[in-house]
């Protein structure tokens, strides 16, 4: 049976082998009075172990290897690090080693001291053909507590791992967290294809700037849209002249760089989704507010936060066209319920987790993570998968802690570091 060296490590760590009657190669009893503390750097992978070898009590590493063999393969008997190991833990002992000094080092064969069930679990996880992830064919074998409390982890790691970025931005504006949010918010009406031009878009008009004619909806969309590149065409329509007109002005004011048109992708989205309604929503709502994240901050009420961001509608314009200069049949273009939500999970609580963890108050915490419970939990194929294997997903806050668990434990097959593959190992 295959199996990695990590595998060894693990069941050294949590004792998953048969602990009676231990003993040595050469015969002398053994009691593991502490197995040490896993080490991931170079060195011994154990340190300061407790181990009763016959009459002697030992304090020292333990080396954990499939061979014993192994041992001289990875050069051990030449490096000085590994004179204090005082056990040798293999699965094979195929070879007799020593230490740097010539000296023999105690080993611990654990071939026939390990479940088989453990090991053909842990081949199926690892090795075997999984259409969604490592453990959709046995995950629903592992019990409710076990799972929400392992997802309430991985939905902090998520707000952890998405702060870091915030945290990014925040150090290269000096600690404005409002221009922080305004170019993340930016970020998000672009989706991931757009993504990137829409924060290049809210990097080229800082928000100190556009915030003194957010009260004109006119010079907001002027602003934007110039900024965007979208009012670089000449186009005879009363409309995009007096943007046009206005952008220029504001343009020279300001000594203003718009970016380039050419990197707004429109291929295969839906007309609603082109980058000109978007552009045209996100000027609604900053013509709504320019300061979203104080607001945010003050208020106790999700209620009043989700508030922010509905029945967000464009100009007149846009109702009648999906780009400037080409007339359309009338359609709402109102900031759709799917996009409020977007924005709440994933600009509204990062911050408020980000700015939590800054000034270290766990009630900033605690309400992104009572907003994300609060929402519907997303519809992907990840989401639907989990769903397929019969897990339960009730709210965003559990689907964003799926989508942490597939990312960074299934996808890379991290089952021994994962709450839920750590049950299904040990379940007898």
């Amino acid at each position: 049976m295959v199996f990695a060296e990590d595998l060894l490590q693990y069941i050294w760590k949590f004792r998953l082998y048969r602990q009676i009657d231990l003993r040595t190669i050469d015969g002398l009893s053994l009691q593991v009075l502490s197995p040490g503390t896993h080490h991931h750097h170079a060195g011994p992978d154990f340190q300061n172990a407790k181990l009763q070898i016959g009459e002697t009590l030992w304090a020292g590493n333990v080396e954990i290897h499939i061979r014993s063999s192994d041992w001289l393969r990875h050069g051990h008997e030449k490096d000085l690090a590994y004179d204090n190991v005082i056990l040798h833990v293999v699965y094979v002992n195929d070879a007799e080693i020593f230490n740097s000094c010539g000296l023999a080092i105690p080993v611990l064969v654990l071939e026939n001291r390990v479940s088989d069930v453990l090991l053909q679990r842990y081949q199926s996880l690892m090795y075997e053909n999984q259409v969604a992830f490592p453990c959709e064919k046995m995950i629903r074998n592992v019990d409710e507590l076990t799972l929400q409390n392992w997802l309430d982890r991985m939905l902090i790691e998520r707000l952890e791992e998405k702060s870091a970025h915030v945290f990014e931005i925040i150090s290269l504006l000096n600690g404005n967290w409002e221009e922080a949010f305004y170019q993340v918010l930016a970020a998000s009406f672009g989706f991931k294809i757009n993504a990137l031009p829409f924060e290049m878009l809210a990097k080229s008009l800082p928000l100190s700037i556009l915030a003194k004619y957010t009260f004109d909806l006119t010079q907001t969309e002027a602003l934007l849209f110039g900024q965007a590149g979208f009012l670089e065409d000449e186009l005879d329509e009363p409309y995009f002249l007096t943007l046009q007109k206005e952008y220029r002005f504001l343009k020279h004011k300001y000594g203003l760089l718009p970016i380039e048109k050419h990197l707004w992708k429109f291929l295969r989205l839906r007309p609603l989704n082109f980058p000109t309604i978007r552009i045209a929503q996100f000027a609604a709502l900053m013509h709504r507010t320019n300061r979203f994240l104080a607001a945010i901050v003050k208020t106790d009420e999700i209620e009043k936060i989700n508030a922010l961001f509905t029945g967000i509608n464009p100009s007149a314009y846009w109702l009648e066209h999906y780009l400037f200069g080409k007339k359309a049949k009338p359609v709402s273009k109102k900031l759709g319920q799917a996009s409020v939500e977007n924005i709440l999970i994933n600009t509204v609580c990062v911050f408020l987790f980000a700015f939590g963890k800054t000034n270290q108050s766990e009630p900033y915490i605690s309400k992104a993570v009572k907003i994300l419970e609060n929402l519907p939990c997303e519809n992907n194929f990840i989401i639907s998968s989990f769903i397929t294997a019969g897990i339960k997903v009730g709210s965003a806050g559990s689907s964003q802690a799926i989508i942490e668990l597939k990312n960074n434990y299934c996808d890379r097959k991290r089952c021994l570091e994962c709450g839920i593959g750590n049950k299904l190992l040990k379940l007898s």
